[in-house]
């Protein structure tokens, strides 16, 4: 799991640091950075909590889906914020649906290394 959650965090680091570099959009597309990047290290640090579970796979699953659920929720109230400070809605946007897609394939990759459990091998 931990090279899971490092790989979550390097890749926060340079979405945020990505995001200074927006020029005049650099408000929005940082606001978008962190709120993504806050979310996935979250979601890593539930799932890695659940890891400890009678079924960590299920645990790592309801983790995900909450998660998600939250994130619309986030990506909804930052929206409304960015708009309404009359920052750019679309830096907000790519700033945290690009890397969003990357640290759900990093969920995935830990869901997956999950289901492989230490049974017999072929």
């Amino acid at each position: 799991m931990s090279r899971h959650l490092l790989l979550t965090f390097a890749l926060a680091l340079a979405t945020v640091a990505g995001s200074l570099a927006a020029g005049q959009h650099r408000r929005a597309a940082l606001v978008g950075a962190l709120s993504s990047g806050v979310t996935a290290l979250a979601s890593m640090l539930f799932m890695r909590r659940g890891a400890r579970a009678r079924k960590p796979l299920q645990a790592a699953l309801l983790v995900m889906v909450v998660m998600f659920l939250v994130r619309i929720v986030v990506v909804a109230l930052a929206t409304v914020a960015v708009a309404r400070s009359t920052g750019n809605v679309v830096a907000f946007i790519v700033a945290f649906f690009v890397p969003y897609f990357t640290y759900t394939a990093i969920e995935g990759s830990y869901l997956h290394s999950l289901s492989r459990g230490p049974g017999p091998t072929a």
